[in-house]
C-alpha cells in the first residue's frame, strides 16, 4: 500500500496482516482521486471507516486542508496513527462507532469517504445520517465503498457509480 500521488506520492504506507482487514486497492484509490481531482485542493474531508488511513492521507498528500479519520478498530487506529507519524502529520482522529461520530460532529465536510465493512449495511445507514445531520457542503460528493451496486433512498442523490473488480464506488451529493 502507497500513496499514489500528491506531496507524499510513491510513500510506503503500514499495511494490516491477514485477511480481517480490507484496504482500499491502489487501483480503486487512484481512479477515486481521478474523478474527485476538481474537489481536493483546500478540502475538508471525512474519512469515516478509516482503517490504515490511506485515502484520507492520499486526500492530505493531494491538497485537502483538512482530514478527520475515524474508526471502530484500536488496531486499524494504531496503524493510521503509525502512518501519520511515518508521514509527520497530526490529524483529528477518532475511535468511536460512526453513528455516535455523526451524531457529535459540529463541522461540515466537502468530501465525505465511506467504506464500511462489505455486507454490514453501515453505509446505508451512514448515508442516512450525513443526509440527516447535512455534513456535506453544498457542492460536497459522499462516496461509497461497496462490494455491490448501491440502492435505496438515504436523502441523498445519487449521481454516479463505478466498478472496479469487486468495488464499486458510489457517488453522492446533497441535492
Amino acid at each position: 500500500m502507497r500513496i499514489i500521488g500528491g506531496k507524499y506520492r510513491g510513500k510506503v504506507l503500514a499495511a494490516f496482516k491477514g485477511k480481517e482487514i480490507r484496504p482500499t486497492a491502489d487501483r480503486v484509490k487512484e481512479s477515486l482521486f481521478n474523478i474527485l481531482a476538481p474537489e481536493i485542493s483546500g478540502a475538508n474531508v471525512l474519512d469515516l471507516f478509516a482503517g490504515s488511513g490511506s485515502v484520507g492521507l492520499e486526500a492530505i498528500s493531494r491538497g485537502a486542508d483538512y482530514v478527520v479519520f475515524n474508526d471502530v478498530s484500536r488496531d486499524s487506529l494504531a496503524v493510521l496513527r503509525k502512518n501519520c507519524e511515518a508521514l509527520r502529520l497530526e490529524p483529528k482522529i477518532y475511535n468511536l462507532d460512526f453513528r455516535e461520530l455523526l451524531a457529535a460532529l459540529d463541522m461540515t465536510f466537502d468530501i465525505i469517504y465511506i467504506d464500511p465493512p462489505y455486507k454490514s449495511g453501515f453505509g446505508a445507514e451512514a448515508l442516512k445520517l450525513i443526509a440527516e445531520r447535512e455534513l456535506l457542503n453544498t457542492g460536497g460528493v459522499a462516496v461509497l465503498e461497496s462490494d455491490k451496486p448501491f440502492e435505496g433512498d438515504i436523502g441523498l442523490v445519487k449521481y454516479d457509480e463505478r466498478k472496479y473488480g469487486v468495488a464499486y464506488l458510489t457517488f453522492f451529493s446533497p441535492d
